[in-house]
């Protein structure tokens, strides 16, 4: 029971801490006056994406948990694909994959052959060339983020200024000073820091007290719990009709995702990450490759109309996730 409240607490915290931080890093945006276009495409994903980064060095080096690590990347992979039904399922004037912009399946690519890349280094083992205790591949993949944050950067830069010049009016914080901004944003990175730190013990005491396994508990729970600030940051979108920047923070956040498993694997020192976890995580990889591609068909195509509440490729995106969960299950 008091694993369970834990768990609640430090996801309350992660919800209410890692909304703020989003909040606070556009106030310092307009306040440096880096411009909101660069720094809110850089920010809504990696800020959101921090619970993921700060949980897997925790389970790396405290917990000894490559599982959990894992598991939480590439569950969240898999649960930001699900976000992107939900929003489709609150957003009622049409599909919403007929709303946001084509720009966004590169992005989405860039996701596929980072994803492509990890089931291919769990399933080799360790057959990858390895860089002392770091596997090849985490060099591949933070040099693959640099570039798809350059190139997504410049396809998007006029769609995004055009954004943030239409909204500009609505977006002042006339009545927050730039000491303000910057202490408020520290504080609620601390605090998502502290949750994300503590949720790796407790997902292993969860793991080992319910007899879930690491795998199960780290691609579900933990997952889902760090993904929240996705969940929360997205809908707020979706509900002042930027669907562009919700759907691209949460293909973004993808990308970032794979990124974060290099860094785990350089705080990692037993030997290459991917070599420890267990071959279920390919399960959740490729799911996850799945789930985007379906996301992407539905961007190309852009259905015109909702089954119930639901466009065709949200159901077979919330199918997916479905089946990734009975399987993972019966792998645990």
């Amino acid at each position: 029971m008091i694993l369970w409240l834990g768990f609640i607490a430090c996801t309350a915290l992660i919800v209410y801490s890692g909304t703020r931080l989003s909040r606070y890093g556009d106030v310092i945006a307009e306040k440096t006056g880096l411009g909101r276009a660069w720094i809110g495409a850089v920010l809504m994903a990696s800020v959101t994406s921090l619970p993921e980064l700060v949980t897997g060095i925790g389970s790396v080096t405290y917990a000894g948990a490559p599982d959990i690590a894992a598991g939480d990347v590439l569950g969240s992979c898999v649960f930001n694909m699900l976000i992107l039904a939900f929003l489709d399922a609150i957003y009622r004037p049409m599909p919403i994959s007929a709303k946001a912009h084509q720009g966004h399946v590169l992005s989405a690519g860039f996701g596929i052959l980072l994803l492509s890349i990890t089931a291919a280094g769990i399933f080799v083992n360790d057959g990858f060339f390895s860089l002392g205790w770091i596997g090849s591949y985490s060099v591949f993949f933070i040099l693959v983020y640099l570039v798809a944050m350059r190139l997504v950067y410049f396809y998007e830069k006029k769609q995004l200024a055009a954004f943030i010049q239409e909204i500009a009016a609505d977006m002042k914080y006339n009545d927050i000073t730039t000491r303000t901004a910057f202490l408020r944003y520290a504080m609620n990175a601390a605090a998502v820091i502290l949750a994300a730190i503590l949720l790796p013990y407790i997902g292993t005491g969860i793991a080992e007290s319910t007899g879930l396994g690491q795998t199960f508990v780290g691609t579900f729970f933990i997952a889902v719990s760090t993904s929240l600030p996705e969940v929360v940051v997205s809908v707020a979108a979706v509900r002042i009709d930027a669907v562009d920047l919700a759907i691209g923070n949460l293909f973004g956040s993808n990308i970032f995702n794979v990124f974060i498993l290099a860094i785990d694997d350089i705080f990692y020192t037993q030997g290459p990450l991917l070599s420890s976890v267990k071959n279920a995580h390919i399960l959740s990889a490729i799911f996850a490759i799945a789930m985007t591609a379906i996301a992407v068909i539905g961007l190309t195509y852009r259905a015109e109309k909702k089954k119930l509440f639901l466009a065709w490729d949200s159901i077979t995106i919330v199918l997916i996730y479905i089946v990734n969960l009975i399987l993972l299950y019966s792998q645990r």
